[in-house]
């Protein structure tokens, strides 16, 4: 893919499909966090709705704004505090930030064999597949009809040039679902976001069940892996210690104020170019839309109108996209036993594993390449 293609904005139908691409991920876990927790779903939402704003002004391109994946799922499983989370985006928010200014984030991607990245990656890919299996299970009428719909518009596009708009009209038909069965949703005005300081207990308990776990992989996903996704479709390897720095900005200028913690990701990436964005239009229009459900219908009634077998549907192509990135390696062997690791236990035991297997094949057996 020629970076320079494509201009800098553009605001169409295929941008507008892209943006809602990675809706699949970024609503079940903040409805799920929302639920479990004291977090305001409005104010979780103003502050995506802001960065994917200012995320595609910054880049240029439809770079994501996720939910960090680790984090959301220890507090859906343990329902942690409002100061615990906050605590953990605040010491996350310092640690890329000094990172990303100490250009550490570079070092340690001149350090990290690529076919680990790709073993993040195509872990990534199994994890998406077998999560878009538990929501396709929801109504597989509904989402096997999502399914063929999706395919449909692929074929389109290659044989006629039809703007990919699968995205958008599957999540209208699952909205339009949803309003049938539950009734249109009420207005609720968004309260003024206050501070939150968290306590020492909150720092401490947030830093340990929540910030070192979530590390590792905004490093290999957030960072690393969409750096080097980015390198795949546009032919242009943004710098690690960029996406450090803005890591470390959305989270320090959100969370204090009710924010749930954010960072990047390759599967975001992925889910967005696969359906249709391709420049930063795209994430401007992702935070147009986002916006106006924060400030006037910040319940989770909203989100729970769309069945999430509509997300289901959308999620299986993501984890194809970018398990096709994730075959880009030197060493299938590494890779391969990399996603089977992530998809068994978790990304960052892959990641530790894929570093120990490169090392023994370079100093223990130097006669064999990965």
């Amino acid at each position: 893919m020629n970076e320079e293609r494509w201009p800098d904005f553009r605001f169409n139908l295929e941008e507008a499909a892209g943006a809602v691409g990675d809706y699949g991920t970024l609503f079940p876990i903040i409805v799920g966090v929302a639920v479990v927790s004291d977090l305001n779903l409005g104010h979780i939402l103003l502050f995506f709705s802001l960065w994917y704003i200012l995320t595609g002004l910054y880049y240029k391109k439809p770079v994501p704004v996720e939910p960090m994946k680790a984090i959301g799922a220890i507090v859906i499983g343990g329902g942690l505090t409002q100061g615990q989370i906050t605590a953990s985006g605040i010491i996350l928010g310092l640690l890329f930030l000094i990172i990303g200014f100490g250009k550490g984030m570079k070092f340690i991607q001149n350090k990290v064999p690529e076919n680990v990245i790709r073993g993040v990656q195509l872990g990534l890919a199994l994890i998406l597949l077998k999560t878009s299996l538990g929501f396709l299970s929801e109504d597989y009428l509904l989402s096997g009809f999502c399914i063929i719909l999706i395919i449909a518009f692929f074929g389109l596009r290659k044989t006629k040039g039809v703007p990919n708009i699968s995205s958008l009209l599957v999540l209208l038909l699952g909205l339009l679902i949803g309003i049938i069965q539950l009734g249109f949703p009420s207005m609720s005005l968004l309260p003024v976001p206050s501070i939150i300081i968290p306590s020492v207990n909150d720092f401490v308990r947030g830093g340990w069940l929540l910030a070192i776990p979530q590390a590792p992989l905004t490093m290999t996903n957030a960072i690393l892996a969409t750096s080097l996704l980015m390198g795949d479709l546009f032919s242009w390897k943004v710098d690690p210690d960029k996406f450090s720095k803005t890591i470390g900005l959305m989270n320090l200028s959100s969370v204090p104020f009710g924010g749930f913690p954010m960072c990047h990701g390759s599967g975001g990436l992925a889910a967005q170019y696969r359906y249709g964005a391709r420049t930063g239009g795209s994430n401007i229009i992702s935070g147009l839309l986002l916006l106006p459900i924060a400030l006037f219908f910040s319940t989770t009634q909203i989100i729970n109108l769309i069945p999430y077998s509509v997300f289901g549907a959308l999620i299986v192509f993501v984890g194809l996209e970018m398990g096709k990135h994730g075959l880009k390696t030197d060493s299938y062997f590494i890779t391969g036993v990399m996603a089977v690791v992530a998809l068994l236990t978790n990304i960052t035991i892959a990641f530790i594993l894929g570093l120990g297997m490169n090392y023994v094949l370079k100093h223990v057996r130097p006669s064999e390449e990965g």
